[in-house]
């Protein structure tokens, strides 16, 4: 071996020692810097989504806003319900809805609810601006409909 050889490997092995006194970032990304970046990411989807508003769902549903709050996608859409009263809509159709708005949501929006970025549909009335229904979902009601 010749003395470049020799050196090079004394370099070599003296950078592997010192390196691994070096601190290395290990475990989740830290909790505070992750939520401030799913605030920012519902903010920014709210504002996207909100560009385009309103829109008709179906024959009943129009989505007329998308806010943010926190880490939380607040959706709001009108029904029309027609000749049903408000407590007749609440009282029949309250489990349906459910169901199929959370089964839609672990659906279309799994990785934000992975990502601890979580959703709440709020249901009013096209007539009377009140409130019919409020669905929070989390990752964890998704984990429920699996059962």
């Amino acid at each position: 071996m010749n003395i470049k050889s020799i050196f090079l490997i004394i370099v070599f092995f003296t950078q592997i020692i010192h390196a691994s006194d070096l601190p290395q970032r290990t475990g989740d990304f830290p909790d505070k810097e992750m939520q401030a970046q799913n605030k920012e990411i519902a903010k920014l989807v709210a504002e996207e989504i909100s560009s385009t508003l309103p829109q008709t769902v179906d024959r009943y549903t129009t989505l007329v806003s998308v806010a943010s709050k926190d880490t939380t996608l607040i959706y709001t859409f009108e029904i029309n319900t027609g000749a049903k009263s408000d407590a007749t809509v609440q009282k029949e159709d309250h489990s349906r809805m459910k169901r199929a708005v959370t089964i839609g949501i672990c659906q279309s929006s799994e990785k934000f609810l992975q990502a601890g970025i979580y959703t709440s549909y709020l249901y009013v009335s096209a007539t009377t601006k009140a409130l019919l229904f409020q669905f929070d979902i989390t990752q964890e009601n998704c984990l429920e409909i699996d059962n």
